[in-house]
């Protein structure tokens, strides 16, 4: 029965997600469900964000598969690939310019070895916010949009699909035909398991520092809370926070562009809507405090009332005993007087017979 009674009362995500953005004063509530219900909350929403991330970089790979189809056909070397290493027929360096590329900028060097030159052409993509190295066995992608870097190895990647060569020819006849869907399926999965993991990661670790920060809120405030409570309502917190990452990330999509201190913004979000649910619930509970105290005074109020009435009652019992007991001895005293005068009278009357 008790298990039901919760069933019920549970809160549904769509409904969490509008109570953590536009009613703060359900914070409460909501971390009362426990932590499990806060960490299932967390995967649904990093998984919408992981979703519209990769949806927006299969869009992005497509438009560069079809402006490079043609660059490929008109502009691009030769180039092969076999068993795992692509071979471009140049010796110079080619570099696209994030102009002309949807992917930001592209470098593609298949004739190095060196982690130090790798490491120059990561700090160059890094300064300019997207891009794509092309190294000779493996393929490393930079987006704006997430921290870190996404690395391809073509073998890993290529023996799946059980391709092990190609030429540029190859290529371009694959590109245009109805085949790329499923590459772009295996990327799509590739891709989101990845993203899932690491936002989920960066998120969890998030809501671990904001609880920190809201852990020391409360002791500050003089309010008693358990450390559970606060992270539950610090995952609540980043609802606000990952959202507008969503919406960053899919505007990126369409308009690149790069908000510098994004992050920053991120957790000041995230902190200041946990602040106001522990500003508003240590509201709460001084209401509460201040209704006790009321409820006390009116019992003390009643109370007093109660024993003056009781007193009254008394001093009426005493009052009416007293009365009783003086009606009583007057009775007597009347009575006593009554007798006496009686006496008085009997013994009159034989002294005037003798005489």
């Amino acid at each position: 029965m008790e298990n039901e009674e919760n069933k019920i009362n549970r809160i549904g995500f769509f409904k969490k997600t509008w109570n953590s953005i536009i009613k703060i004063e359900k914070y409460p509530d909501m971390a009362a469900e426990g932590l499990s219900s806060a960490i299932t909350y967390l995967f649904k929403i990093v998984a919408i964000l992981a979703l519209v991330l990769c949806l927006g970089t299969i869009y992005q790979i497509h438009e560069v598969v079809k402006d490079g189809v043609t660059y490929l056909q008109n502009e691009f070397p030769d180039f092969s690939y076999n068993d795992g290493t692509l071979d471009v027929k140049t010796e110079d360096l080619i570099t696209i310019d994030g102009e002309n590329s949807l992917a930001g900028k592209v470098i593609i060097d298949t004739k190095t070895d060196s982690d130090e030159q790798i490491n120059k052409y990561m700090n160059e993509i890094t300064d300019y916010g997207d891009g794509v190295i092309v190294l000779k066995d493996k393929v490393i992608v930079k987006t704006s949009g997430i921290s870190g870097n996404i690395t391809y190895i073509y073998k890993d990647m290529l023996n799946q699909m059980n391709i092990t060569s190609f030429t540029k020819q190859d290529v371009i006849a694959y590109a245009n035909s109805t085949a790329i869907i499923s590459l772009y399926l295996s990327v799509f999965i590739t891709i989101y398991i990845y993203v899932f993991i690491m936002y989920f990661l960066t998120t969890i670790s998030n809501a671990l520092l904001l609880s920190v920060f809201g852990f020391i809120t409360t002791w500050l405030a003089r309010i008693k809370m358990r450390y559970v409570a606060i992270f539950n309502m610090s995952v609540y917190a980043l609802t606000l926070s990952v959202l507008l990452n969503v919406i960053y990330i899919a505007i990126n999509i369409f308009v690149p562009f790069n908000i510098t201190y994004f992050q920053v913004m991120y957790v000041a979000v995230a902190a200041i809507y946990l602040v106001a649910a522990i500003l508003i619930l240590k509201s709460e509970f001084i209401k509460k405090q201040a209704q006790m105290m009321k409820i006390a005074e009116a019992e003390e109020i009643i109370k007093k009332q109660e024993d003056e009435k009781e007193k009254d009652k008394e001093k009426k019992e005493e009052n009416k005993e007293t009365k009783k007991e003086k009606n009583k001895r007057e009775d007597n005293k009347k009575g006593k007087d009554k007798k006496e005068e009686k006496n008085k009278e009997d013994g009159g009357e034989p002294e005037g017979s003798n005489a």
